[in-house]
């Protein structure tokens, strides 16, 4: 191994570590990994994909031990028609939106079942139920993460801006942002009542990326056989059950809560790491996978999902109290 490539790694993990330390927020993770990986280069690229995904998950269980359960369920299920309606319209105006700039059948429907539920995980579980190809894949991945990191510093302003309420923020966020690393990001920097309310209601959304995925077997006739022969699997969300089981813990514990918060706010922290690291996989490669009709489609789409579901919850048609 060579100096340089030593000199990159020391200061990848150096960076990762400080992510840990609690002055460190999550704009600043993401844009550090965002820069490291664009100027320096990511010397772990390989395994920070899956790397950063697992944190995530562990650290979104980890947040379900700050929370009572009785919060869980009131807000998860009315969350679960709120997101379930809203995932419905999402998708099907993404898909006309495709049609309309004339997109490749299999890159709109990525494009919009990631803007739909939950960013890079939909647009992983559609994807060979459809037959997409790698590069269709790559391209509809990076509108969505580009998306996403705007997301994380536009939504907080905003929100400030016209002095969304927590909750308001939190219905928003969780509705009109892909992926949950932003839109847990860009409720810890509004707050942490948004955080938990945001949690929540993210996590009902993202339920539906199984009957998403059984929507685009029904409308393609069949999953689509991979090159492997096997069959296609649905991967369920099972770290949303144990989200739950974490909650249910705090309750029927009450003698360990310092400790259950204990767990909580390192989670918080360690969302931050989980950050960085997606941050870092925002390589070179993957701004030039970037086409400009792609990219125009996911942009619209969400602008217009946007400013609707914002315009929903300030006008108190959307609840916001949970």
């Amino acid at each position: 191994m060579s100096l340089v490539e030593r000199t990159r790694r020391v200061l990848f993990l150096m960076l990762a570590a400080a992510c840990l330390w609690p002055a460190v927020n999550a704009p600043t993770a993401l844009a550090g990994g965002v820069v490291f990986a664009l100027v320096i280069g990511n010397p772990f690229a390989v395994h920070v994909a899956r790397g950063s995904g697992l944190l995530l998950k562990t650290c979104m269980v980890g947040l379900g031990f700050g929370l009572p359960l009785a919060t869980v369920i009131s807000a998860g299920a009315t969350g679960l028609w709120v997101t379930g309606l809203g995932a419905a319209g999402i998708l099907v105006l993404g898909l006309l939106l495709a049609r309309m700039f004339s997109l490749d059948r299999h890159c709109g429907g990525l494009i919009s079942a990631g803007t739909a539920i939950c960013g890079g995980s939909a647009i992983a579980a559609v994807a060979p139920v459809i037959g997409a190809r790698p590069e269709t894949i790559s391209m509809s991945l990076a509108c969505v993460f580009v998306l996403n990191a705007v997301a994380l510093y536009a939504f907080p302003w905003v929100g400030g801006v016209l002095e969304l309420s927590q909750s308001e923020f939190a219905t928003w966020a969780a509705i009109a942002i892909h992926d949950t690393s932003s839109v847990v990001g860009a409720a810890t920097t509004y707050g942490d009542q948004a955080l938990a309310e945001a949690t929540i209601l993210k996590l009902a959304r993202a339920l539906w990326i199984v009957p998403l995925v059984l929507v685009f077997m029904v409308l393609n006739g069949r999953a689509a056989a991979p090159a492997d022969g096997k069959r296609t699997r649905i991967e369920w969300p099972v770290f949303i059950l144990l989200f739950v089981v974490a909650a249910a813990l705090r309750t029927l514990v009450p003698a360990l809560e310092g400790q259950f918060d204990m767990i909580a706010r390192m989670a918080r922290q360690g969302l931050v790491l989980a950050l960085f690291l997606i941050g870092s996989g925002l390589g070179v490669a993957l701004f030039r996978s970037l086409g400009w009709r792609p990219l125009a489609h996911a942009m619209l789409l969400w602008l217009l999902v946007s400013s609707a579901t914002l315009g929903l919850v300030m006008s108190g048609v959307l609840p916001t109290t949970w």
